[in-house]
């Protein structure tokens, strides 16, 4: 099965399609992409500006993300390392460069990791069982808090399970029944806004009795699920400081409280594209490269909406902070497992050998290390091309080595005359940031609640923290 590029949510080809589709690949060249080229011409700029200009409305600066701009910067370029690929048949050999594997902003490694746990997800933790997908979300007025405190996502994918737990279970009959579900937290809109909400994909029904059998659930009733997650929401802000009690007077009163549970169609179990196709949806890259332009005369970029009708133009340092409010932390959690589908339940099972008990999908034949090198596989899912067939013959090719060590990797590139005196060319000199500074008695107060409305800490407090 494979991924087409130019769609919102992934479409598939089955194996024997791709098998006698498969073009021969040709080495990808970041460089070449109006992405890159603005975050090359614009990198340096927003890092020294961040904190002065944008660190109010996208978070504060983390320094995790200069890390992972530069190492997008170097994806993908033969100077900082490659593979050796040789055909056995005619000794034809090309060069691949290795890559930066960073989550959201790298769009090639992450399509990568997108096509890697939609396979992983449906072959060794779903069940084939009904399934449906709900979507949890906020209202903007507490999004902010979310934005300057990302451990508190953790919390909306918990009371997002334990709102759906309650009714679940309370709707089947059986004794100790148990739902699984997978949650991925995402927090991008179609303009990149600051936007948390939760992707859940859960079992219709519960799992009950030591043979692991299924009992499919009615419909649950989305707005008592709403008050319910509400709740939760509420009472945690409450306890971490973070709102007042007139605030969630104030909310409770609105007639849209801004709080939205969507509830999919059930997903039969034999609908296998639509489960992977969905798997890969819920961790999606926060934005897509197709949809951007970047206008390098005025510095700005253009990014059309998923209805391809509407447009917004950035400037490009926007642009650029509006990215990185999505980039997770490093080794930050964006997708956990409850229930049924927990990491302790499915280690129970196979330990015990039974979590094959019900009619459920085999597990893979790799292991998860030849699962995650396995390369050539994804390539061809992703791009429809094979990059192991060699262009020359059409025949077999083969990784005869890795490359790391500096001076070997340029005295290579040297004798193919793929060197350049500078991997990377320096970024283009801007003008400093424009920024116009109110008078002393137009100031504007920083406890505002309209700028960040957090009643423990004042604006300078977090600057200072």
């Amino acid at each position: 099965m494979s991924y087409r590029f130019g769609m919102d949510l992934p479409t598939l080809l089955s194996e024997e399609d791709m098998s006698l589709s498969a073009a021969v690949y040709e080495p990808r060249h970041p460089q070449d992409s109006d992405y890159y080229h603005c975050v090359e011409d614009y990198f340096e700029a927003f890092i020294q500006c961040y904190d002065e200009q944008f660190s109010r409305q996208y978070g504060f600066w983390r320094p995790y993300i200069a890390n992972v701009i530069f190492r997008y910067l170097d994806c993908g370029d033969l100077q900082h390392g490659f593979a050796r690929v040789k055909c056995k048949d005619c000794g034809h050999e090309y060069l691949l460069a290795f890559s930066c594997k960073r989550r959201h902003f790298c769009p090639s490694c992450h399509q990568k990791r997108v096509v890697e746990f939609g396979e992983w997800l449906c072959m060794d933790v779903l069940k084939k069982v009904p399934h449906r997908h709900f979507i949890f979300s906020i209202p903007k007025i507490l999004r902010r808090y979310f934005l300057y405190d990302r451990k508190l996502l953790a919390c909306l994918s918990r009371f997002a399970w334990e709102s759906l737990k309650v009714f679940i279970q309370g709707s089947v009959p059986e004794k100790e029944p148990v739902p699984g579900a997978v949650i991925a937290v995402q927090t991008f809109g179609d303009f990149l806004g600051f936007n948390p909400h939760c992707h859940i994909l859960l079992t219709d029904g519960c799992f009950y009795g030591e043979k692991g059998m299924f009992r499919v659930a009615p419909p649950l009733e989305l707005k008592k699920l709403e008050t319910i997650f509400r709740h939760k929401v509420f009472k945690m802000l409450l306890k971490k400081g973070k709102i007042t009690e007139e605030m969630v007077k104030m909310l409770s009163a609105w007639k849209h409280s801004g709080f939205n549970v969507f509830c999919g169609n059930r997903i039969s179990p034999n609908d296998e594209t639509a489960m992977e196709n969905l798997a890969r949806y819920i961790i999606r890259a926060s934005f897509s490269q197709e949809r951007m332009k970047y206008l390098e005369q005025e510095g700005k970029v253009a990014y059309k909406a998923k209805n391809g009708k509407d447009t917004k133009v950035f400037p490009a340092l926007e642009w650029l902070a509006a990215m990185c409010s999505h980039i997770p932390n490093r080794g930050e959690q964006m997708v956990r497992y409850y229930g049924y589908y927990s990491n302790v339940a499915r280690g129970k099972r196979k330990a015990k050998g039974a979590d094959d008990a019900i009619p459920c999908i085999l597990e893979p034949a790799e292991n998860n290390k030849a699962f995650r090198k396995n390369w050539a596989r994804l390539i061809q899912k992703i791009y429809e091309v094979d990059p192991l067939i060699c262009p020359h013959c059409k025949g077999t090719m083969r990784i005869i080595s890795f490359i790391e060590d500096p001076l070997v990797i340029r005295d290579i590139l040297r004798h193919l005359g793929l060197w350049l005196g500078r991997s990377r060319p320096p970024p283009k000199i801007h003008d400093p940031p424009n920024i116009e500074y109110a008078t002393a008695d137009l100031q504007i107060q920083p406890h505002s609640d309209i700028i960040y409305g957090d009643p423990e800490y004042s604006w300078d407090d977090y600057i200072q923290s």
